[in-house]
C-alpha cells in the first residue's frame, strides 16, 4: 500500500482557485484603457438678421467715437450734442454731393458736370443711423429717459439736414396726403337716360290698364301714376292724364250698363 503523497494543487481549499482567478484578471482589467466619451459639440449661434448685424456695428463704432473722444467721455455723461457732433464727425466718409450756395449747379437734381462741393453724408442714411443707435441704447439696459439719441436737438438737426440737402440738390422732401378714394357721381346724361326710361315704364303700365274696360283696371292704373310720376319725375306727370280719362270711360260705360240693360 501506496503512502500518501504531498498535498497538490488540487488538494487545496475551494476558495483558491477563485482568488488564483482573480488575482491573474485584475491586472489584465487594469491594464485596458478607459474609454472617454467625446462631449457633444455646441450647437452653432443664430445667425444675426442684417439689421441686427448694422445696429451691433454701429453701436461699436459709436463706443469707439467716445473713448478716441478728447477728453475721454463716458456714456453716462453723453448728451444730444455729443450725437450731433458725431453725425457732423461721419460727414468725412459720406458719399452724397451736397451742393454749397454759390455752386452754380445749386438746386439741379442732375448736374452736367463735376464740381468742388464737397460729400455729405445723406439725410436718410442719417436718420436710420440714429434709429438704430437708440434702439441699441435702450437693449444695452439704460432707461428711455436718458437716451441721447431721442434728445430734441437732434431730431432738429435731422430736420435741418433734410432741407438743407433737399434745397441744394433739389429733391423736395414733402409728405403725400393719402385721400380716400369717393364714388364718383353719376354723369348727366346717365341720369337723364334713367329718368326718361322710368317715365316710359309708366306711360305703357297706364295704356295697359286703360285697356282692360272694367273699373278695377281703372283704379290699379290710377294708383299706379302717382307712383311713377315721382319714380320718373316730370316724365310721371304726363303718364297721369290718361290714367285719369280712362277712368271716367270705364264709370260711364258701368253706368249706362246699369240703367239702360
Amino acid at each position: 500500500m501506496d503512502p500518501p503523497g504531498p498535498a497538490g494543487p488540487s488538494s487545496s481549499a475551494p476558495g483558491g482557485d477563485a482568488q488564483a482567478a482573480q488575482h491573474h484578471v485584475q491586472p489584465l482589467a487594469q491594464a485596458q484603457p478607459q474609454q472617454q466619451v467625446a462631449p457633444a459639440p455646441a450647437p452653432p449661434p443664430p445667425q444675426l438678421s442684417r439689421y441686427e448685424s448694422q445696429k451691433r456695428r454701429d453701436w461699436n463704432t459709436f463706443l469707439q467715437y467716445l473713448r478716441n473722444h478728447r477728453p475721454p467721455l463716458t456714456l453716462a455723461r453723453c448728451s444730444g450734442a455729443h450725437v450731433i457732433e458725431f453725425l457732423k464727425y461721419l460727414d468725412q466718409f459720406g458719399k452724397t454731393k451736397v451742393h454749397a450756395a454759390g455752386c452754380a449747379y445749386f438746386g439741379q437734381p442732375s448736374p452736367p458736370a463735376p464740381c468742388p462741393c464737397p460729400l455729405r453724408q445723406a439725410w436718410g442714411s442719417l436718420d436710420a443711423l440714429i434709429g438704430r443707435l437708440r434702439a441699441a441704447y435702450e437693449e444695452s439696459g439704460h432707461p428711455p429717459e436718458s437716451n441721447p439719441f431721442a434728445a430734441r436737438a437732434v431730431r432738429i438737426y435731422l430736420r435741418e439736414v433734410r432741407d438743407s440737402q433737399a434745397k441744394a440738390r433739389g429733391i423736395p422732401y414733402e409728405k403725400k396726403n393719402r385721400k380716400r378714394k369717393q364714388p364718383a357721381p353719376p354723369a348727366p346724361g346717365e341720369a337723364a337716360s334713367a329718368s326718361s326710361s322710368a317715365a316710359a315704364a309708366a306711360r305703357e303700365e297706364a295704356a295697359a290698364a286703360a285697356s282692360g274696360g272694367d273699373g278695377s283696371s281703372g283704379s290699379a292704373a290710377a294708383v299706379a301714376a302717382p307712383t311713377s310720376s315721382q319714380a320718373g319725375g316730370s316724365g310721371g306727370t304726363t303718364a297721369a292724364a290718361p290714367a285719369s280719362k280712362s277712368r271716367a270711360s270705364n264709370m260711364g260705360s258701368a253706368v249706362r250698363r246699369h240703367y239702360f240693360h
